[in-house]
């Protein structure tokens, strides 16, 4: 099954929040015939189109091809958190990289929010600065005031604060969690609405986006000299350099990275206006989420609360998403028990073994980057503009992603299936039983 259309309209937005309250965009028009580019990228998301501003803006001809519409993927339909740091904590990636090459994936991880706001800035984006971090258990309480100091101590960020139970209350007046941190140097934005603005700032650079030209086959050229064929039903790209950018989507494409990143789904909701009651989700207009397996995640937006959690390993999305979600929300938030859910959706993100971003090079004129594992706001748009500085020949730090470790999925990509949804489900049950 073709997970570009397992459970999405062609060429449409999902009925999301999002969806619904997006920036008007223009519907463009699909590729028809031969073009000719130097970079011919796959994939209108925050990564693809990162990487289209960044190369048009220096003077690349750059062609964009998506399957959809601009930002129909994760980036328009995910929990629009802008996090610190990378996907795993500093503590784990000094075991996995070393001292000096986590401190630059720290910088790199800092970079990749200042990118964020930046272009959002740029393109008229409204961001909102405040994430919480919360604990259930004292363990994770313990854990996340350990990271913090860790990071003030050893990285120089002193933009968290830890906070003890009352004062996480104070913020976040649910019963269920007993202590937490706040990141202000983290936040929060309408992540359609900043795809759309990346889309906009790209096409004045000079890119061309092509949106309903899903990509049915890749010909790579053998040496770096030659120029490559991308392919679509109804036209080609010949382009001397192809990045894939497609994330979740990739199977049909790339096996290789198919074998090293594993497509799930994840579900969001979206409430009524609460009015007063916002109050009673936070107190301050921040974000937060959680430190369980398969985490929660929610904001308010225009006195709507926005709330993720949930995820499924097969290929549809539950026929009622909403009953899925409410069950984690009424948890977290027992005071709303029972409130109208006027939105629900669901996505497709992209996780790997180990949690980090996958960087390779699956041809000699070809690169990916994929799998950021809930993490992709900043770094899928940082990850765009590290591509396009790999093609400039102005940066490294592509190099120094593909270098960390990367394994397959036990079974590569005939078997990783069947085999996640048995450790997921695990993982599942030890959320459930509060392990």
């Amino acid at each position: 099954m073709n997970l570009l259309f397992a459970n999405d309209r062609a060429g449409q937005y999902p009925a999301s929040f999002y969806a619904e309250t997006r920036d008007p965009a223009p519907e463009r028009s699909s590729l028809k015939g031969e073009t000719r580019a130097d970079v011919c990228v796959v994939g209108a998301g925050y990564t693809g189109l990162s990487a289209a501003l960044h190369l048009a803006r220096a003077g690349r001809r750059v062609v964009v091809l998506e399957a959809h519409r601009a930002g129909f993927g994760a980036s328009g339909r995910n929990g629009g958190q802008i996090g610190s740091g990378q996907r795993l904590d500093m503590a784990t990636l000094e075991k996995m990289a070393g001292q000096e090459v986590a401190r630059r994936l720290w910088g790199m991880a800092e970079e990749a929010k200042a990118l964020t706001y930046a272009l959002a800035d740029e393109a008229g984006v409204p961001t909102h600065r405040g994430i919480a971090h919360t604990g259930r258990k004292a363990s994770e309480v313990r854990w996340l005031h350990e990271e913090a100091e860790h990071l003030a101590k050893h990285y120089g960020y002193d933009q968290i604060e830890p906070l003890d139970r009352a004062a996480t209350q104070a913020l976040i007046p649910s019963p269920v969690y007993i202590g937490g941190d706040l990141d202000q140097g983290a936040g929060h934005v309408h992540p359609l609405n900043l795809c759309l603005g990346v889309a906009r700032l790209a096409e004045a650079a000079g890119a061309v986006i092509y949106e309903n030209a899903p990509v049915t086959n890749i010909i790579h050229s053998a040496t770096a000299n030659t120029p490559s064929r991308v392919e679509t039903a109804q036209g080609h790209v010949i382009a001397d350099q192809v990045i894939l950018a497609a994330n979740g989507y990739l199977d049909r494409l790339e096996p290789k990275t198919a074998a090293r990143v594993m497509p799930i789904n994840n579900y969001i909701v979206a409430t009524e206006p609460l009015g007063a009651r916002a109050k009673e989700v936070f107190t301050r207009d921040i974000a937060a989420h959680d430190l369980k397996f398969v985490v929660n995640y929610w904001r308010l937006h225009d006195d709507r609360l926005i709330f993720g959690g949930g995820e499924t390993v097969s290929y549809r999305f539950p026929r009622d998403i909403a009953a899925k979600v409410r069950k984690p929300l009424e948890e977290i938030y027992p005071q709303l028990k029972g409130v109208k859910i006027t939105h629900a959706w669901g996505g497709t993100l992209a996780i790997t073994v180990n949690r980090m971003p996958c960087f390779h090079r699956p041809a000699p004129n070809c690169l990916s980057a994929s799998g950021y594992s809930g993490h992709g706001v900043a770094l899928a748009l940082h990850a765009g503009k590290l591509m396009a500085e790999a093609i400039t020949a102005t940066g490294d730090g592509f190099d120094v992603m593909a270098r960390l470790p990367q394994p397959a999925f036990p079974g590569g990509g005939a078997l990783r299936w069947p085999l996640l949804v048995a450790g997921m489900s695990w993982f599942s049950l030890r959320d459930k039983i509060g392990l």
